[in-house]
């Protein structure tokens, strides 16, 4: 039987054992400013070369990480954006149109593929990839411009690529440094030798040790970052962990057995895991958005199902959607470090 011991959460033993992980989160601002920094100079290169000429007619974000793009770009981006993650392009896709990949391992095949596709057509091209990669080899070209990336962290690939975007003025600000400082913040706040008591992440491990989340973020970004932390608690945890929008959120919740004062927790090994819903606050104040999340805590308030909230006062979109990418994940982290095997 799994069980979670919270004391683990302290245990100076236990956090060394697993250093790496941590370590690994921690250091998440640095790589970004690490990446944005070694790609200045094609950055500067690649918004001249834009800058002479028309503004593209489209873009298209290609690659398995373009639907990251796709949800910062398409409420901002004044000509049409298209997220297509598969090995070949639209049809459509020539001369005048901006593709842009993400490949922060720069291995896959089919993303090479598709960016040889784009050279061959004539595109204008920037790929964040490892110089020598094989992305890299594909995308050579007289239109081409290869932003060098190093750490294979899909967070910071995506502020490069996004920091040129809002410099030719294609999408929304994405300062490195904001982003990166909002990291550092959550990366203090959520240390392993920060006290069980004043940590949101190890809380928020706790309140998820007997429970399936149910995660849901109310904006495009929000929703991005839910889908991302389920993921993290999945694989942390080995259990069930579901994001999705309200009408996919709403009907487990209504589902559920309301909670009888009269259970034993102790039975049968510690009773049915419940569902407990997460909220991703992005502070986005839209109408519609405030009554989908106003639908979902009053009905898990009906059927007493517990509810958990991130929040974040990062100042830009993308580092919002940074910090609560992040959090969620040291949430995971712990919930991993807790749960052990009787």
């Amino acid at each position: 039987m799994t069980w979670f011991d919270e004391s683990r959460l302290d245990d100076e033993t236990a956090i060394g054992a697993a250093d790496l992980r941590f370590r690994t989160l921690a250091e998440s601002g640095s790589r970004v400013r690490r990446e944005c920094s070694d790609a200045s100079e094609a950055i500067h290169e690649a918004v001249g070369r834009l800058q002479d000429q028309a503004r593209p007619r489209a873009i298209i974000a290609a690659g398995p990480d373009s639907r990251l793009l796709r949800a910062v770009l398409e409420p901002w981006c004044p000509v049409p954006f298209v997220a297509w993650p598969g090995p070949v392009l639209p049809g459509w896709a020539g001369s005048l149109d901006l593709v842009v990949v993400l490949a922060p391992d720069g291995a896959d095949s089919g993303t090479a593929s598709a960016v040889a596709e784009a050279v061959r057509r004539g595109c204008q091209v920037v790929v964040a990839c490892p110089p020598g990669s094989m992305v890299a080899d594909h995308a050579a070209g007289r239109w081409s411009t290869i932003f060098p990336v190093a750490t294979q962290d899909p967070l910071a690939t995506a502020v490069v690529v996004l920091s040129f975007l809002d410099l030719v003025r294609l999408g929304p600000s994405a300062d490195p440094e904001g982003v990166a400082s909002a990291l550092d913040d959550v990366a203090i706040g959520c240390s392993p030798y920060r006290d069980l008591s004043i940590n949101p992440a190890k809380m928020l491990a706790i309140a998820l040790a007997d429970a399936n989340p149910l995660v849901w973020g109310g904006s495009v970004l929000a929703a991005r970052a839910a889908r991302r932390v389920a993921e993290s608690i999945r694989r942390a945890s080995g259990r069930t962990a579901i994001a999705g929008d309200v009408d996919q959120v709403l009907p487990v919740i209504e589902a559920t057995r309301p909670r009888d004062v009269f259970d034993d927790p102790f039975a049968d090994g510690g009773g049915e895991l419940r569902p407990t819903l997460l909220v991703l606050d992005d502070g986005n104040e839209d109408p519609v958005l405030g009554d989908h999340r106003r639908r979902l805590e009053d009905t898990a308030a009906a059927r007493g199902v517990r509810v958990e909230t991130l929040t974040t006062e990062a100042p830009s979109e993308v580092a919002r959607y940074a910090s609560l990418l992040l959090q969620g994940t040291w949430a995971a982290e712990y919930l991993r470090l807790g749960l052990v095997d009787d």
